[in-house]
């Protein structure tokens, strides 16, 4: 056994490497995958897609949100992998009575690197882990833009929902030069499409996830801000922040080139 502190500063028990993992978040559920590991991943959510494979083929627990406690404990897990935002805690303290939970707490990039390496760790892949950090850390640095935006990033409708400055989304549209207008906003704020004319933002970014936005939808947003450019984003690749940062980089060059 070793003991381990997660990222809320919480020390945990686990084997030296766990066997039976259930993972409660889809960019770290992709990122298990992608440091080999596969027969060790007993269970995941209704949301974790990728790998598509694992998404036809591992036990689902529930939801991010909604976690089948009696689904976890049937499989037995001897280390459970959650996320301070993306789970609830009162069902995190009631998973930890079935197995040891590992939380991650994401903000900025330095966060998911180190969330990746310490993953890493605990699971035995720590070599796989500290190459990977060090691919997308590369990568990331590596973006570079010729002018910044005045921006807004949305993630929902009825109501508007929009990306504050305490999110690892506003971390990431700041490194592609994307001044967020709501940076001084926690989390993610409630504002109305006629509630944004006053800040004049030169780009709004609608996001695929976790609202599914579509081309139908620029033209509301263009009839309230008609001086915006409005365009659709790959929301896995702002707001994931597991391996998937691997591709980031061409595709965050892509969008900049195209504004």
């Amino acid at each position: 056994m070793a003991v381990v502190t997660d990222m809320l500063g919480r020390e945990l028990r686990l084997p030296d490497r766990p066997q039976r993992i259930v993972s409660l978040v889809p960019s770290q559920t992709e990122l298990l995958a992608d440091l080999g590991l596969d027969a060790e991943v007993v269970g995941i959510t209704k949301f974790c897609i990728h790998p598509e494979r694992w998404f036809h083929t591992k036990t689902r627990i529930g939801g991010t949100k909604d976690v089948k406690p009696e689904r976890v404990a049937a499989l037995q897990p001897d280390l459970i992998i959650a996320n301070k935002e993306e789970n609830v805690r009162e069902q995190i303290e009631a998973l930890e009575a079935i197995a040891p939970v590992w939380v991650s707490d994401i903000r900025v990039l330095d966060d998911a690197l180190e969330m990746i390496r310490n993953i890493g760790w605990i699971t035995g892949k720590a070599d796989e882990a500290l190459e990977l950090a060090n691919r997308i850390d590369d990568g990331i640095s590596g973006i570079s833009f010729r002018k910044r935006f005045s921006t807004v990033y949305g993630i929902w409708r009825e109501p508007w929902m929009w990306a504050g400055g305490d999110t690892f989304i506003h971390d990431m549209l700041l490194r592609c030069g994307f001044d967020n207008l709501l940076h001084d906003r926690p989390r993610y704020p409630e504002r109305s499409l006629e509630s944004l004319q006053m800040l004049d933002p030169e780009l709004v970014l609608l996001s695929s996830e976790p609202y599914p936005f579509q081309e139908k939808h620029i033209a509301e947003v263009q009839a309230v801000l008609p001086d915006a450019r409005i365009v659709l984003v790959d929301g896995e690749l702002f707001s994931w922040y597991g391996s998937r940062l691997l591709h980031a980089p061409e595709y965050l060059a892509a969008l900049l080139q195209s504004l």
